[in-house]
């Protein structure tokens, strides 16, 4: 994180820009160009993108967002590392929706949304137990959420399961929001998160979703 502090003026620390198909949320499926931006202050135990800690080039906006009209693909994703740590990535988001792109950020949930423009999809996680990052959930963050923004579970285990039912029932989540629920990939069998859903959760408004990418190409790829 300190690495933000050397910030040149109306840039962003970069990983890497491009082109794939979404591969989670409501918009799985769709063409997408990700902005994944560098640094998180967060250290989840099954996280898939550690290159991201602290790899990347500072980048203009002017440029980042000419790369991304480049693409002519309308669906742009801010991902990280953690997007919200760095402050250029709301001007980012609403320049983009000025433009008439629909714009997805997904973000970790230990970093205040209050200031993102409304009319980007937040997409939060709220990490469960087995994260290690759980105490570090910005619950407050739920009041500045529309009913169209996207509350992610990524569970590895039934202890993560009973936690994030328990956290949907408190919250009524799945009546505010939309609820995705993830497996930890290669950790825990798809099978069972949809036995659970099924056997526990049969009348909740959740949404099992897979990480689509993972499937398509190689699951330790970057850049798709």
């Amino acid at each position: 994180i300190a690495l933000l502090n050397h910030a040149p003026p109306d840039h962003i620390l970069v990983h890497e820009i491009y082109a794939s198909l979404q591969g989670e949320s409501t918009y799985a499926g769709f063409p997408c160009v990700f902005v994944r931006t560098s640094v998180c202050g967060q250290r989840c135990t099954w996280c898939d993108t550690p290159h991201a800690f602290n790899q990347g080039t500072w980048l203009p906006h002017s440029e980042i967002l000419e790369r991304v009209r480049a693409y002519r693909i309308p669906l742009v994703e801010f991902t990280g590392g953690e997007p919200l740590l760095q402050v250029g990535v709301l001007n980012l988001i609403k320049t983009l929706c000025d433009e008439g792109y629909t714009v997805l950020l997904e973000t970790g949930g230990a970093e205040d949304v209050s200031q993102v423009d409304p009319r980007a999809c937040i997409i939060m996680d709220l990490k469960c137990p087995d994260s290690g990052e759980a105490e570090r959930n910005r619950f407050e963050n739920l009041s500045f959420l529309k009913p169209s923004d996207q509350i992610k579970f990524v569970i590895a285990s039934r202890r993560d399961w009973e936690w994030t039912l328990s956290q949907i029932q408190q919250h009524q989540l799945d009546e505010r929001f939309i609820v995705l629920l993830s497996a930890v990939f290669g950790k825990l069998p798809l099978s069972d998160l949809a036995k659970w859903i099924l056997a526990e959760a049969p009348s909740r408004k959740v949404r099992m979703q897979l990480q689509m990418h993972k499937f398509i190409w190689d699951p330790n790829a970057r850049g798709v």
